[in-house]
């Protein structure tokens, strides 16, 4: 409130210098006249993301966006997968950058589907996940399919507990690739050798990483972009395994194995996109909204990068704001002919 304030009077202060000056009057209204044209003026954007925090990234570049075309835009709340769906469908917000086309089918579908919500435009055009191992393991022990798990000695290979059972580092309680893992561990006949590590997923590849340091065998589920891939790279440090067959839970059956297979191996999870996902009321009361929602994109490079900055330290809410307006900055005529796209939207 004191910020607001001093805002307040400062902004009194400036509007009573400007007062003392000459401006020529056909200045002064074509700057009125551009501030009311802002398609989005007199409106307030309200979004949210998980604790992922290169969404929180996503979310600074979508929304400094919204605010080029006028509208006032909320603090982003920080809220879980599936509850950011309903929030969306019931219009307590407007939009989320995480819709990740089809491991979220099931919350998607489950908040109101298309009679609510839109899937729209592509943030990301391609993101991978699967399994990986330390390369020096698979090498040694010609490990090539996370179905060889099923070998109680090669489990035990990749026990970090002493349970003899191999400890795969998977992700948070309630995301979808939780969901997935699970069904994977079911249908390929590896729950009385494999265990699934659930947590933080950020903390147990920090702890991953530690352990790979000290030469231990790791077994994960990665995904990407995010830093892990900067940190531990493909055929380097680690190799995908793949799956003996596609089988993924039911509310993503229609995925084949071409759409898992990567590089002639089918690594189990599905190739996706990264959509932006919004309350549809909201998106045909702000077509420029909706265009500006269709337009912008980035490359998985742009993520990975991001993400490792983040990795490093540079992780906190101004920091991510800085690398938002760098990263526009870096792509500023690129970004600045999208505004004027969706400027164009509401005629």
């Amino acid at each position: 409130m004191k910020q607001i304030t001093f805002s307040i009077v400062l902004a009194s202060f400036l509007v009573s210098m400007s007062a003392c000056q000459t401006t020529p009057p056909a200045t002064t209204e074509s700057t009125k006249n551009t501030q009311a044209a802002l398609p989005g003026k007199g409106v307030t954007a309200r979004s949210a993301h998980s604790n992922w925090t290169e969404e929180h990234f996503q979310t600074e570049i979508v929304n400094i966006g919204l605010e080029k075309l006028g509208y006032q835009v909320a603090k982003p709340q920080e809220i879980d997968y599936p509850a950011i769906y309903l929030a969306i469908a019931n219009g307590d917000l407007d939009y989320s950058t995480i819709n990740y086309e089809r491991a979220h089918m099931g919350f998607f579908e489950n908040s109101g589907g298309e009679a609510k919500l839109e899937r729209i435009g592509v943030l990301n055009p391609q993101t991978v996940s699967g399994y990986q191992i330390n390369k020096k393991a698979a090498d040694k022990h010609q490990i090539t399919n996370i179905e060889q798990l099923k070998d109680p000695k090669i489990a035990q290979l990749f026990d970090s507990d002493g349970d003899g059972k191999a400890n795969l580092v998977g992700c948070n309680p309630g995301w979808a690739c939780e969901l997935s893992i699970e069904h994977h561990l079911e249908v390929y006949g590896l729950q009385d050798t494999v265990e699934h590590d659930k947590g933080q997923y950020i903390a147990l590849l920090a702890d991953t990483i530690t352990r790979y340091q000290q030469e231990e065998n790791i077994l994960f589920y990665a995904y990407n972009p995010h830093w892990i891939s900067t940190v531990l790279k493909v055929d380097e440090d680690v190799v995908w395994l793949e799956v003996p067959f596609t089988s993924l839970p039911e509310d993503q059956q229609k995925a084949t194995e071409k759409d898992t297979s990567l590089d002639g191996k089918n690594l189990g999870f599905a190739q996706q996109k990264q959509r932006i996902v919004a309350n549809k009321e909201f998106l045909v009361a702000n077509p420029a909204a909706k265009r500006w929602f269709e337009l912008v994109t980035m490359t998985t490079e742009d993520m990975n990068q991001e993400s490792l900055r983040i990795k490093e330290g540079e992780g906190s809410p101004q920091d991510i704001r800085r690398h938002a307006e760098e990263w526009i900055e870096q792509n500023q005529e690129l970004f600045d002919s999208w505004i004027e796209e969706a400027k164009e939207a509401v005629h």
